[in-house]
């Protein structure tokens, strides 16, 4: 299996990003979200529908770059703070809520 790792610290959390290609048997493109070690979230996207296509493996590649590099570009935009929060709870947001 090929994917893409990016590891980054986001405000004081570890945050971890793998995207795979599952295979052509799964048939998807998985990205697992990796908060301090456990798994916070996860996002998947089906290719089915290229299958036998001419440029398939190039396609599917493009589609994982695409969506390694959203989800990265949405926890430096604070996007998935709710994801990324102790406690799911916003960064700044005390115990009230």
């Amino acid at each position: 299996m090929f994917g893409f790792n990016t590891k980054l610290d986001y405000k004081g959390v570890s945050v971890h990003v793998q995207t795979q290609d599952m295979g052509p048997s799964a048939q998807y493109i998985e990205s697992l979200i990796y908060v301090a070690g456990k798994l916070a979230s996860s996002r998947k996207s089906f290719y089915t529908h290229l299958l036998g296509t001419p440029q398939s493996k190039t396609v599917i590649r493009r589609i994982m770059e695409e969506q390694h590099g959203t989800i990265i570009r949405e926890i430096s935009e604070g996007k998935l703070d709710h994801i990324l929060a102790p406690n799911g709870k916003p960064s700044g947001q005390g115990p009230e809520g």
